[in-house]
């Protein structure tokens, strides 16, 4: 006689019930041994945070660089079903949490309109639950770390067109004390999923940034108000600095040019290069660096 079963279950015996509840309660089970070994080993890492990172006497509990190291070190060596942005997300909150165990975080973030995404992308790298003041000018931000109001100031990434009033990185220029660095760069995951906010930002604190091993650095100078963009990249390149990006300034009456350069690599004012750029410059002032940000995740 003909199989009257239907093709997908011809042949197959249907899955008995009770071994199917049995079969999830003994997963659900080994889920939450599992679970409760996580949870040990996270209190165990915040003993740790607190009792010896947080004693260690450092300037500032942000660590950029060691966090992009440690994710990168990570992702390195992961591998099964859990995918890469998951583990990201899960250890950029992990992180987040070690940082309030050594002290309250305020970000102070340069968000005039909420549709610009700037909290948002705050929240994504500093943890969900950070303290976030949304100020209406980089100034404004600035000034909040400057006071030690708030601990970094996530501001816009400069560009070439933008006015006076938002080149906020001209004022680090003059070394001020206490002295902003760039620290960071958002977002570290650089390939948005969609309904992620895509705006780009710089963050700023008074505590220098940390290498991670694939670095940008980022170098401010002044120089003649009429100099090409061909000869500025000439002078980099001559003084063994190629530049990977430039955004040149010329406000109209102004008596120097202004200029933002990336280059590779972690690096501060003691730089040796700095100094065999052309002698009528003045000399350039490094504004911080940031780790590279990760590629297509996962």
């Amino acid at each position: 006689m003909p199989d009257d079963s239907p093709p997908e279950t011809a042949g197959q015996v249907a899955p008995d019930p009770d071994t199917q509840a049995r079969q999830l309660t003994e997963a659900r089970a080994r889920l939450n041994d599992i679970d409760d070994q996580i949870h040990a080993l996270l209190m165990e890492r915040a003993e740790v945070v607190k009792t010896r990172v947080g004693t260690s006497g450092k300037s500032s509990p942000l660590r950029p660089g060691r966090q992009a190291a440690v994710i990168r070190r990570l992702l390195a060596k992961h591998s099964g079903p859990l995918p890469a942005k998951n583990l990201v997300c899960l250890w950029l909150e992990l992180m987040a949490g070690g940082t309030a165990i050594q002290g309250e975080l305020v970000v102070a973030v340069c968000d005039t309109d909420p549709q610009h995404g700037y909290t948002q992308i705050a929240r994504e790298y500093f943890g969900s639950l950070v303290r976030v003041q949304a100020l209406r000018s980089p100034a404004q931000a600035l000034a909040e770390v400057s006071a030690g109001k708030a601990a970094i100031a996530v501001l816009p990434v400069p560009t070439e067109g933008e006015g006076p009033r938002e080149a906020w990185w001209t004022s680090l220029l003059q070394k001020d004390d206490p002295r902003i660095h760039v620290i960071a760069c958002l977002p570290f995951w650089r390939e948005r999923p969609v309904g992620a906010t895509d705006v780009k930002a710089l963050v700023v604190g008074r505590a220098p940034p940390d290498a991670s091993g694939e670095d940008r650095s980022l170098v401010g100078l002044e120089c003649a108000p009429d100099i090409s963009r061909a000869r500025l990249t000439g002078l980099l390149e001559s003084a063994g600095l190629k530049p990977l990006s430039i955004v040149l300034r010329r406000d109209a009456g102004a008596p120097v040019a202004q200029a933002l350069i990336e280059v590779a690599g972690l690096i501060d004012d003691t730089e040796p290069r700095l100094g065999r750029l052309d002698p009528a410059l003045r000399r350039p002032v490094v504004l911080g660096g940031y780790a590279v940000g990760l590629g297509g995740l996962t």
